[in-house]
């Protein structure tokens, strides 16, 4: 019995530790809580990893650049390659900053120059430093890693990541590989998303996880982010909810405004759809849609005009134009009023009759 009494209690911290780490995991962001920790969980850019797994079973691994839209996977993917070099090593070999907030030369002269100047006595692999959002970092930052990257490069191998590899100055290009992260593809997000709705018990009906991939427009972060958002919110993932969530025109939305804009004239136009704009509020109990997101959608609609191309192309520029006066506060009952006018202008030449 003592014997039977004693394991009991041994096994008794094991399961209040194992419990408290579940219980964390459970207040995760869905983001965080699901990030591949592996690379065979990576969903998107195949060649990019493939062409990095090589590197690093080969032991030659060097200085990279990871740029490209934010969600699509850089950080990920890194992380997960660290994990497969290092194993059990990887907090003593890996140093992860976030360049949006420790971007000064202070940082590297101390804090990088530091790590990158000590090695390891058990392993001959170098360690790896990973700079987040370098793009941010300043000028004479870069210029100092510049030169922290060629005196250490027997000791580490850095990773910069960015959204503009033009932010980064040419001379730190230079000392890189770089690879592009595009967008990832509606197939791949969606077998993401659906893969993590499944695993938290999501409710989803009507196109709900669909929604979340075409909101999230290639950024598997928006597309957890809307699904957590939408589950906590309705309980119920579909399209509707989503796009409620998100405060954006729904599909039915945005084709009800263009063909108000295409077929009625400039009074009944400016009148239906700033109504439409405006009763959401009264009727569904959201927060309204801003005409700055209808423009969002309203340039899909009208590349997929069978028009001539030039007035097509004029008026995409049009849009283009209100929707950079309205990214400056200005009126937006004013650029709906000019938006009528434009479509009625433009009308004639593509085709359609007024």
């Amino acid at each position: 019995m003592e014997a039977q009494d004693m394991d009991v209690s041994a096994d008794a911290p094991v399961d209040k530790t194992a419990q408290m780490h579940a219980a964390q995991a459970d207040l995760l962001p869905w983001v965080e809580k699901y990030r591949p920790k592996d690379m065979s969980e990576l969903v998107s850019h195949d060649e990019i990893i493939s062409t990095i797994t090589r590197l690093i079973d080969a032991g030659k691994l060097p200085h990279l650049l990871l740029y490209g839209p934010p969600g699509t996977g850089k950080t990920s993917t890194i992380l997960a390659c660290a994990r497969r070099m290092y194993g059990k090593r990887f907090a003593s070999m890996v140093l992860e900053l976030n360049a949006s907030d420790d971007r000064g030369i202070d940082v590297v002269r101390e804090q990088i120059k530091e790590f990158a100047s000590t090695r390891q006595m058990w392993t001959s692999m170098p360690k790896l430093i990973v700079l987040d959002e370098a793009d941010n970092m300043t000028s004479p930052a870069q210029m100092a890693l510049r030169r922290v990257i060629e005196k250490y490069v027997s000791n580490v191998r850095f990773c910069l990541i960015c959204n503009y590899a033009s932010k980064i100055m040419p001379a730190l290009q230079s000392r890189t590989t770089r690879f592009r992260f595009a967008p990832l593809t509606d197939e791949q997000a969606i077998g993401r998303t659906q893969h993590v709705a499944e695993a938290e018990g999501v409710r989803a009906a009507g196109g709900g996880v669909e929604a979340c991939v075409a909101l999230g427009r290639g950024d598997m972060r928006r597309c957890l982010n809307l699904l957590q958002s939408t589950h906590m919110s309705f309980g119920l993932v579909s399209e509707e909810n989503v796009y409620r969530c998100a405060g954006q025109p729904t599909p039915a939305d945005t084709d009800a405004i263009f063909r108000s804009l295409m077929e009625e004239d400039f009074s009944t136009a400016l009148s239906s759809v700033w109504s439409r704009l405006q009763d959401r509020v009264a009727l569904q109990g959201d927060r309204g849609v801003a005409l700055q997101d209808v423009l969002t959608e309203l340039h899909h609609l009208v590349l997929a005009l069978e028009a001539k191309p030039l007035p097509k192309a004029s008026l995409v520029a049009s849009l283009a134009d209100a929707e950079e006066r309205l990214s400056v506060g200005t009126s937006e009952r004013l650029q709906l009023a000019g938006l009528v006018g434009l479509f009625q202008l433009a009308r004639p030449h593509l085709g359609v009759a007024g």
